[in-house]
């Protein structure tokens, strides 16, 4: 058993984001989001249905699907919703790779006649991408099929929408719009102690109820206590790998021209010259960062 000391759920275990995005109680919450995050082509999405991810994919291997919710609007359009919690290699190839399940299902109807409904997939990240740093302001990405020399968008169908929250640093006065506010909550949620005066909204109201950890029943204490043990394992996993590095004698700077450099394709041998670290160096920062 773990101690916890916050009175909110953290939105980045498993555990709290679909008790305030996965179950019925707390459809209502998921709805607002979405209505928030694709009202400017969207409209108003009136409902949503969670649905199984078991009918995701075409073999056993596809159908253990490792995103967090699955669902539909009224108008039979797609949504994935995930949360990634650390770095990952190739995570807009698994997003992508994830994305087309919803499409494939559609082509299993015997009289489908190759019109689909929209996919958005939805990714709240607990990380920034590296090749994206410098730009310390830009948290959404909007990512659509569209055409290079003009820029307009060819396929609107298919959509990805990514939020990087370590780059969301707004405080609680200087949110200006209801998609502030929610990116706030799902940020800072934990460390709150009270519902701030300018979140008492109706639906904002209703997360803090479903979050507050004192009306957890004992079995669901157990669960989030479970899956905020693994959050913090992986926390502390990451820390302690750059850390390794560190000591080692590796400045922070070698040590990410040496993780950048891995993820192009570049060899040990070239790294080395380029940094002046030893081959040994560079084969310990991959075992190290599971490179």
């Amino acid at each position: 058993m773990i101690m916890i000391k916050e009175k909110y759920i953290n939105p980045f275990t498993d555990y709290g984001f679909k008790r305030l995005f996965g179950e019925e109680p707390s459809k209502e919450l998921l709805l607002d989001f979405l209505n928030e995050l694709l009202k400017s082509e969207q409209g108003v999405i009136k409902n949503i249905t969670y649905l199984p991810m078991e009918r995701l994919g075409s073999t056993d291997s596809e159908r253990k699907a490792i995103f967090d919710l699955y669902c539909e609007n009224e108008k039979g359009e797609k949504f994935i919703v995930e949360l990634q919690k650390t770095k990952q290699k190739f995570f807009k190839d698994r997003a992508l790779y994830y994305s087309t399940f919803p499409i494939r299902e559609q082509a299993q109807k015997s009289t489908w006649n190759f019109e689909l409904n929209a996919v958005y997939t939805i990714a709240i990240l607990d990380f920034e991408f590296e090749e994206d740093k410098h730009e310390a302001v830009k948290y959404r990405y909007d990512v659509k099929l569209s055409d290079i020399e003009t820029h307009k968008v060819f396929y609107d169908k298919f959509t990805f929408i990514y939020l990087t929250m370590p780059k969301f640093n707004k405080n609680i006065d200087e949110l200006e719009t209801r998609f502030d506010k929610w990116l706030y909550v799902i940020k800072n949620l934990n460390k709150l102690e009270r519902v701030p005066e300018k979140l008492k909204e109706n639906i904002f109201e209703k997360l803090f109820e479903i979050a507050e950890v004192a009306r957890f029943s004992p079995t669901e204490l157990l669960e989030y206590e479970g899956s905020l043990k693994y959050y913090r394992d992986l926390e502390n996993s990451f820390d302690t790998k750059f850390e390794e590095g560190i000591k080692e004698g590796i400045k922070e700077e070698k040590l990410q021209t040496v993780i950048n450099g891995l993820k192009e394709g570049l060899s040990i041998e070239i790294l080395s010259k380029i940094t002046g670290l030893t081959s040994t160096q560079i084969e310990n920062i991959i075992s190290n960062q599971n490179i």
